[in-house]
């Protein structure tokens, strides 16, 4: 649940659907799913693999499991590692918009707005945007929940929230998805969804097929070494085959669920679900202005997707504590090294709340950069000599009671995923 936690985030509910929207549906669809399979999946095993046999974040990991150049290794481990730093310091601030919108729905700051004829949900979250000190104190609030909650501990603290928080951003997504299909019209949101409309897709056919690419690289939080964590608390009783697996699917039922909410209730209220990236603090406010209970839904809604983010937050600040941790081989500093890492996001974060243009470079370089190299690193790492190996890596993911790690798996992660992944990194390059 926790890896999953780390999984299901921002990309599954922002992301997903307008990028579907925009490329033919559930042709879309389809492609994304082919290429989660063949992209996704065997980096997830890799991720997960090395951090259970290492029994340690990567930072140490990667040294620990090489055959040969480890400074080599612990170099670029390093660099990988600090990743999960540079996406903490802006995704916690769109973090804060999210409890800020829940907030506004709650208290009915946003059926004020509904009845105004002087500002537009545009301007409003142009509004919530510029208001930089409430920004900084929502983005605070969210760091220091975070930080509090992996303080606690790994089964105290960062399990028992992670569980609690799946559990009801499940229930929350499936009350919004029954209650978007219920609206007038959703059917032909459904049918815009799920029947593959190819002639849209073949309007742009490369683009949406590097675009699905990248969503099934993005959506499971690869690349910086977050997944390795969470390898590193695995049984070797479990197969990380199996337990690949079921992250991805819970991963995919979100982003799917997700899309069942999303199109049925725009078509339903005449609004694009191509919208963009605004769709979701500007074309679905719009939505629920147009529902009966809107407000009640809107803020079931934003509660949902703040869990979202909040469980990526908890996933991400645990691989920083226990990669520190491990670094200093003193677990039993995780409270003051906790609080730390808390500060340290706080501060980071304020240039991107000061300044919008830094969000906009930070995004870029991890989701674009540092995301896809972190990946490659890994690819290489688990199946060249002077690494860890392909046999030692598929010895690990194969051990304990599930599917092994497949032979054939051997040339596909030494040949055609490094060409995929320079395929995303060229063309997020080009294409920003």
């Amino acid at each position: 649940m926790l890896a999953a936690g780390c999984a299901v985030g921002l990309g599954n509910v922002w992301r997903f659907p307008f990028v579907v929207g925009q490329n033919g549906g559930a042709a879309f669809v389809l492609v994304y799913l082919a290429f989660l399979a063949i992209l996704g999946f065997p980096l997830l095993v890799a991720e997960l693999a090395i951090g259970r046999g290492a029994a340690r974040g990567l930072g140490t990991a990667m040294p620990r499991l090489a055959a040969s150049c480890k400074p080599f290794w612990r170099r670029l481990a390093l660099t990988v590692f600090a990743g999960n730093f540079v996406l903490m310091i802006y995704y916690t601030d769109v973090a804060g918009w999210l409890a800020r919108y829940a907030c506004d729905y709650a208290t009915g700051a946003m059926s004020i707005l509904e009845q105004s004829q002087t500002e537009s949900f545009a301007k409003h979250f142009e509004t919530v945007r510029q208001s930089r000190l409430h920004c900084a104190l929502w983005m605070a609030g969210t760091v220091a929940a975070a930080a509090l909650i992996c303080r606690a501990g790994v089964v105290k603290g960062v399990e028992r929230v992670t569980k609690f928080l799946m559990v009801s951003l499940l229930a929350l997504l499936g009350a919004l998805a029954a209650k978007a299909l219920t609206l007038p019209g959703a059917a032909e949101g459904v049918r815009f969804y799920l029947y593959p409309d190819w002639a849209k897709f073949m309007e742009h056919p490369w683009r949406a097929i590097l675009e699905a690419m990248g969503q099934a690289f993005f959506t499971l939080s690869l690349g910086v070494g977050c997944m390795t964590i969470f390898g590193s608390y695995i049984p070797r009783r479990h197969s990380l085959v199996k337990e690949a697996a079921w992250i991805i699917a819970i991963d995919t039922l979100v982003a799917i669920l997700a899309g069942l909410v999303i199109f049925p209730a725009c078509i339903s209220c005449s609004i694009s679900p191509s919208s963009g990236p605004g769709l979701i603090f500007i074309a679905l406010p719009e939505v629920f202005s147009r529902m009966a209970g809107g407000a009640f839904w809107g803020f079931v809604f934003f509660l949902f997707l703040g869990f979202a983010a909040f469980t990526t937050i908890i996933a991400v600040f645990e691989c920083l504590i226990g990669g520190l941790c491990d670094e200093q081989a003193a677990p039993g500093r995780r409270g003051a090294i906790s609080l730390g890492v808390g500060a340290a996001v706080a501060l980071a974060s304020l240039p991107c709340i000061l300044w919008q243009p830094v969000l906009g470079w930070e995004d870029f370089a991890v989701s674009q950069l540092w995301l896809p190299l972190g990946a490659l690193a890994q690819c290489v790492f688990t199946t060249c000599r002077a690494g860890w190996g392909w046999k030692g890596f598929r010895d690990e993911a194969s051990a304990g009671a599930g599917a092994p790690m497949p032979q054939w798996m051997r040339l596909h992660m030494t040949a055609a995923i490094p060409l995929l992944i320079i395929a995303v990194i060229l063309a997020g390059i080009f294409s920003t």
